[in-house]
């Protein structure tokens, strides 16, 4: 992927920056494995918003993507890369031999016509999926699962990758793209390679109507509130929020406070805890 800077013929041109997409050989979907999904707009059940600044945006159709990489033995042909307006990475569209489709994320420096396989013994080459036990010490996945079985649920934005340290008994001792050490279970499947778009981060968002398209709405600052809607609001002038330490707008600790359970059950799991 590369990154497209516009002329700045207008001011949301100035700063702005674009993907080249160069890496999209399609540009619609497969109509069998799309579908619309109502978006929640941060509100529950009942109507309440309880995720601010959500709302609006383009409407999307859901790409289902294969997380579980269950068709096991049977190698697939990469017919496509397209562009995903769900995520930030791109996806690419496999065509078993049997003749089914399905989306997987599309592993940085995968191409059309390639092969890939999901295997106990699959070669340790781009876009296979195999189980932890059986990739090399060093070797960097993606999509790696948490419980064996129920899919990839770690390292699949653009970018990450999760790095093998080390093997021990039940566990494999891994890197996360968050720089925690863990232990996860050597039975769990992940897909060899990087997540592709690893630009997707550099771009520049340039205006504040190409955040409406993504369905984000303004934040407004807490002292620039009333002390009705806020505790950060009210005073004369700029005045300073008043407290020792930030606040969310419920009165919580804000800006640094570790939410983190002490006696969560999976603490025993981990070696090395994310930096905050």
């Amino acid at each position: 992927m590369g990154i497209k800077f516009l002329n700045p013929c207008t001011p949301g041109t100035r700063k702005r920056s674009v993907s080249d997409f160069n890496e999209i050989t399609h540009t619609k979907p497969e109509k069998s494995l799309t579908f619309f999904v109502p978006r929640s707009k941060g509100r529950n059940n009942r109507g309440i918003i309880t995720c601010r600044h959500r709302g609006g945006g383009h409407k999307r159709l859901y790409r289902q993507i294969d997380f579980r990489r269950d068709k096991i033995g049977m190698p697939a042909k990469v017919e496509h890369i397209e562009y995903d307006p769900n995520r930030n990475a791109r996806i690419a569209l496999l065509r078993y031999e049997d003749g089914e489709k399905r989306y997987i994320l599309h592993p940085r420096g995968l191409h059309l016509g390639e092969i890939i396989v999901s295997d106990l013994n699959a070669p340790i080459s781009l876009g296979n999926a195999l189980p932890l036990i059986n990739i090399p010490l060093g070797a960097q996945v993606h999509n790696v699962e948490f419980i064996p079985g129920s899919g990839g649920k770690l390292a699949r934005s653009a970018g990450t990758l999760v790095e093998i340290l080390a093997k021990e008994g039940n566990f494999v001792t891994v890197r996360l793209p968050s720089k925690e050490i863990r232990l996860i279970s050597k039975n769990c499947w992940a897909t060899i390679g990087q997540v592709g778009n690893v630009e997707a981060y550099n771009l520049t968002i340039g205006k504040a109507g190409r955040s409406r398209w993504l369905g984000i709405r303004p934040t407004v600052r807490g002292s620039a509130m009333n002390p009705v809607d806020h505790p950060h609001g009210g005073g004369e002038g700029r005045a300073p929020i008043g407290r020792s330490r930030p606040v969310t707008p419920w009165g919580k600790p804000a800006l640094g406070k570790l939410t983190r359970k002490p006696k969560k059950y999976s603490n025993q799991f981990i070696i090395r805890k994310r930096k905050s």
